[in-house]
């Protein structure tokens, strides 16, 4: 709610070195808060976050030591994660995932309607 959003904003980086997320869903939260994001390169987290964020070895401190450097110091760097986390975070929304959601019953459905048909003599 109201708080996440106040510490988001409060924020210069998010980090999230998760080692297995189901979604990632602060990641894109952090995004669609403007907060340049680093994330690990696991599981979904490098999906959702496509070319928003920079992605690391969530084992490798140094990877991400180096990471926060960067976004820290390099204003060019921190601009463009934040355009792009906006605009990523954008891609995602409540319509689409239920149009998807909608889209992939479907596409169960037909299958079993053919392997019924198929089973059938």
């Amino acid at each position: 709610g109201y708080a996440l959003r106040v510490w988001y904003r409060a924020a210069d980086v998010f980090v999230f070195p998760s080692t297995y997320e189901g979604f990632g869903m602060p990641v894109l939260e952090a995004m669609a808060s403007g907060i340049p994001t680093i994330c690990a390169r696991v599981s979904s987290l490098p999906e959702v976050a496509g070319d928003a964020a920079l992605l690391v070895d969530p084992r490798d401190v140094g990877d991400i030591v180096n990471a926060i450097e960067r976004v820290l110091t390099d204003h060019v760097l921190r601009a463009t994660l934040r355009a792009r986390g906006l605009a990523r975070a954008c891609e995602f929304t409540w319509e689409r995932t239920a149009r998807e959601t909608r889209r992939v019953y479907k596409n169960l459905e037909e299958a079993n309607s053919l392997s019924i048909k198929v089973k059938k003599p």
